[in-house]
């Protein structure tokens, strides 16, 4: 592989996931943390020393930086992984504004891996706005790759290219020892990339939505004990960044419409159940609102490109803070919080973090509400 000059533009969890295993592969890679005004140079011994972003941050290892413009300036690939944190649609503007910052110093036979989701003829926008930056004519002079990124273990097989051009060395920067890669046409990616996401999301949206008629225990136990796992608001949540990005591909009403704009609803709908159901909680329990306590429990990882788990922690909050004033939301749930004169319902928003709460010691004064399709309550 001759060492590739590789930079990686965003410290993310996936951005540096990425850059960890190309510069185990042996390539040269540097990381930007777009915070900072510099690019880290990012050597195999330290991605092996650091599993995670969090642990690169906490340790705050020497590492030796360079200048962002000069590193870029030197890059063969770069790949585009920022955080996302803006909302609606002030999105579309920071990813603009990051994807400018990454591009512009960017040299003739360059290639750029544009790693987060698009929808629908996302990247003919990219494409005009990197010609329009660089001065550079894609497929010329630059080249342009689509690679959406989400966790390692789900890392797709295909490569979207301009006109379906093959690389041989970014394949063999990016295959793993399980999958070989494959590159097809941009829009043919965008497609698959499509199926994958609704396929997901119609599948997820059934289920709750069917899950919503099983009002008795016995159903609820029937459907809790056989028939799916369980699916926390952690797990409806992931990749709705891509469900939107492709809803905003339309105008108008068409089939595929009615599927995403159902999808969302069908998540809106859940978090509005989840909220009834913690206020018949109150009512079952004879509770006063000013004497309960909501502590949501949800472990986040903050360095994720996407910023939808982020955003549906704040909705879900501010929502039950309108019946309840007493609303925090915890990484790790630490119960000596909860030693408090009020009543404490705990809201465990995956399944990690459930198991969390019951392995922690706690009192009888304790309800935990489990955010999964049933919405289980125990007591």
């Amino acid at each position: 592989m001759g060492g590739a000059k590789v930079v990686v533009y965003g410290l993310s969890t996936e951005g540096y996931a990425i850059a960890s295993q190309m510069a185990i592969k042996g390539a040269d890679v540097s990381i930007i943390d777009e915070s900072t005004p510099s690019a880290i140079s990012l050597k195999a011994e330290i991605a092996k020393t650091y599993p995670n972003v969090s642990s690169l941050k906490e340790d705050e290892p020497l590492l030796s930086l360079e200048p962002i413009d000069v590193a870029i300036s030197k890059a063969e690939y770069l790949f585009f992984t920022p955080r996302i944190r803006k909302t609606g649609q002030d999105i579309k503007t920071e990813i603009h504004s990051k994807f400018k910052d990454a591009t512009n110093s960017l040299k003739k036979n360059s290639s750029v891996v544009y790693a987060l989701p698009t929808g629908f003829g996302g990247n003919n926008e990219n494409i005009s706005l990197l010609e329009h930056i660089t001065g550079l004519e894609v497929g010329k002079q630059i080249s342009y790759f689509y690679y959406p990124l989400e966790d390692l273990a789900e890392q797709s097989k295909i490569i979207g290219s301009y006109n379906g051009k093959e690389d041989p060395k970014l394949a063999e920067l990016l295959t793993t020892s399980k999958k070989e890669k494959k590159f097809m046409a941009i829009s043919s990616s965008e497609h698959f990339h499509a199926i994958d996401v609704l396929t997901r999301f119609s599948g997820l949206c059934s289920i709750l939505e069917i899950c919503k008629y099983a009002q008795d225990d016995i159903a609820k136990q029937d459907l809790s004990s056989n028939a799916f796992d369980e699916i926390y608001l952690n797990n409806m949540v992931s990749g709705l960044f891509d469900l939107k990005s492709l809803g905003s591909s339309f105008e108008g009403a068409n089939t595929l419409m009615y599927l995403i704009n159902g999808s969302v609803k069908g998540i809106d709908g859940y978090v509005k159940r989840l909220i009834d159901e913690i206020r018949s909680t109150l009512k079952k329990n004879d509770l006063k609102a000013s004497r309960t306590k909501i502590a949501i429990s949800w472990t986040l990882d903050q360095h994720e490109m996407r910023g939808d788990k982020i955003e549906m922690l704040q909705t879900l909050t501010t929502k039950l803070r309108d019946y309840i004033g007493d609303v925090e939301a915890y990484e790790v749930p630490n119960f000596d919080l909860f030693h408090t004169d009020k009543t404490t319902i705990v809201v465990a928003c995956s399944k990690a973090d459930f198991e969390n709460i019951q392995n922690t010691k706690h009192d009888a004064n304790l309800i935990i509400i489990k955010a999964n399709q049933l919405c289980e309550t125990i007591q």
